[in-house]
């Protein structure tokens, strides 16, 4: 427990920061839906004739002039790659920042087993993810209620599940990388966030490349299919789900046998 607290510690600055910065950029959005709302027929036809570019983004697939519509493109990438940058740098300091800081030899002696130790960061990951989801989520629904929007809520909480599943399969797979570094990581979680979320925009351009939906996590938290089928697509969920639970063996294998003299 007291690895577990000082770990919510010493990264509490770096959760208030971006759950204030998504939830912040997340409350805009919606407040300012009602005076975008009056010029959404003209925006639609503007993204309409963009091509390809609509398509990246799944805006071919959902009506700008809804609210949901408006919320699933808009909203939806500021909680899919804020959230996704949260939890790559979180996942990929946990284990690497101790070699780097210089501290890994005194945590290691401690009465306590390598497996507890990972154990505590990893479940430490978890939780600063689901305050920095539940005060999203909170936010959110003030500010819808500000608005007086009625969003269907089902397809809303499914939104929200998708990204968080998102943000934990990002933030483990960057846990099982943390393992393997001796050094900080940073730009390699940052990169590999935004390789990942690229790599959905291509897979929306072609047919060819639709097989990359099943590589990345973004694949399965596009309001383009979302919201008009109030359903997520779990033939891409479950491979995420599956490189989530590798990136969590590769961490406690590799860490558990790691020699950090």
């Amino acid at each position: 427990m007291t690895l577990f607290k000082h770990e919510l510690k010493q990264n509490r600055i770096s959760l208030i920061i971006w759950t204030a910065a998504i939830s912040f950029m997340l409350g805009v959005c919606v407040l300012i839906y009602p005076e975008m709302s009056s010029q959404m027929g003209e925006i639609s036809t503007m993204f309409a004739d963009m091509g390809s570019f609509t398509s990246a983004f799944g805006m071919d697939q959902l009506n700008f002039g809804e609210f949901m519509g408006y919320f699933g493109v808009e909203c939806g990438n500021v909680l899919g790659l804020g959230g996704a940058f949260f939890a790559a740098i979180t996942g990929i300091m946990l284990l690497a920042k101790e070699e780097k800081d210089r501290t890994v030899d005194f945590l290691l002696t401690q009465p306590v087993s390598r497996i507890f130790v990972i154990t505590a960061k990893y479940v430490s990951m978890l939780v600063q993810i689901l305050i920095l989801n539940t005060t999203v989520i909170l936010v959110t629904a003030i500010s819808i209620l500000a608005i007086k929007e009625s969003p269907d809520l089902k397809t809303l909480a499914l939104l929200y599940l998708a990204y968080l599943i998102l943000q934990i399969e990002i933030g483990t797979i960057s846990f099982g990388i943390s393992a393997f570094l001796k050094r900080n990581g940073l730009g390699i979680g940052l990169g590999m966030a935004f390789l990942l979320y690229f790599m959905n925009i291509v897979s929306n351009l072609t047919e060819e490349a639709k097989f990359l939906k099943y590589v990345t996590p973004f694949g399965y938290t596009e309001g383009a299919y979302i919201i008009p089928n109030s359903s997520i697509e779990w033939k891409y969920m479950t491979v995420g789900i599956s490189f989530t639970i590798l990136g969590l063996v590769a961490g406690y294998i590799k860490y558990s046998k790691k020699d950090v003299s």
